[in-house]
């Protein structure tokens, strides 16, 4: 599982975000150029003011470019509070399963907080790892076998104590425990079809042709307008790409590691 689990795919996406950016923003200022071309032939043929074609073609247009850009904005967004509140999550099961250690037998309940601490403490360096992920799929299989053993002990502390309440509260945290790490592993992969940010590019070079276009009326063209429509644009798409990859740009998800890393100081012998 651990060889796979983790998609390299998206993540060239993102690796290659600030050049895309950056030729989206080129790509955009070209078709501005041939928009106003195009513009400066139509009024040159005689074919009518170009404000006529306005709220009949361009309007819909832009209305579908804003709402394509509210809906990767607002899932992208979704997705990021989804990956943080995993983590409080992980941090609870993980603190709850450590606390009911206490209902084993001495021996076992020592050699169980040990693994415990390893545990966790591969847990915050699997995603601390990314965006190497030959080193992140490794760490991720010592987590997996870390579960094993942990779970193994667990059991065999169980059977070994006459305490029923051992097993009813012990096992379904191991449970957990182990559940939400499968959770927070398929929720880093959930993104977008790579359709949909090429959907987003399409339409910034469309909706900038129409703006040049429309600016062939003009007089005077108006380049701070023009430098602040093109970065407008690019700079939301930049941070739509940054909010899908919480790991490897300048918004991260790192400030809710720092749950897990109180809950590994909490585990540290008296």
């Amino acid at each position: 599982m651990a060889l796979t689990v983790f998609n390299q795919g998206p993540l060239a996406l993102f690796s290659l975000s600030l050049p895309l950016i950056l030729a989206l923003a080129v790509g955009m200022y070209l078709l501005l150029e041939v928009g106003a071309w195009l513009g400066r032939k139509h009024l040159q043929s005689g074919k009518g003011v170009i404000q006529e074609t306005l709220g009949v073609i361009d309007g819909p247009i832009f209305a579908l470019f804003g709402l394509l850009i509210a809906f990767t904005f607002s899932s992208a967004l979704s997705r990021f509070d989804d990956r943080r509140k995993l983590i409080v999550e992980e941090a609870n099961d993980i603190g709850t399963a450590y606390l009911r250690l206490d209902l084993l037998p001495a021996r076992e309940r020592v050699s169980l907080q040990g693994l415990f601490r390893q545990y966790v403490e591969s847990r915050i360096r699997t995603y601390r790892l990314i965006p190497d992920m030959s080193a992140v799929v490794a760490e991720y299989q010592r987590t997996q076998n870390l579960q094993s053993e942990i779970w193994r002990q667990a059991t065999a502390g169980v059977s070994q104590t006459p305490n029923v309440l051992a097993g009813m509260q012990l096992i379904p945290a191991l449970n957990a425990m182990i559940d939400v790490t499968n959770t927070r592993t398929a929720v880093m992969q959930f993104h977008p079809p790579l359709i949909i940010y090429a959907m987003l590019m399409i339409m910034s070079l469309i909706t900038s042709m129409l703006v040049g276009y429309q600016m062939a009326s003009m007089k005077r063209r108006s380049w701070l307008h023009v430098a602040l429509f093109i970065l407008s644009i690019s700079i939301t798409c930049y941070v739509i790409l940054d909010i899908e990859y919480p790991r490897m740009g300048l918004i991260r998800v790192d400030a809710a590691d720092s749950i897990l890393m109180d809950v590994r100081e909490g585990m540290n012998p008296p």
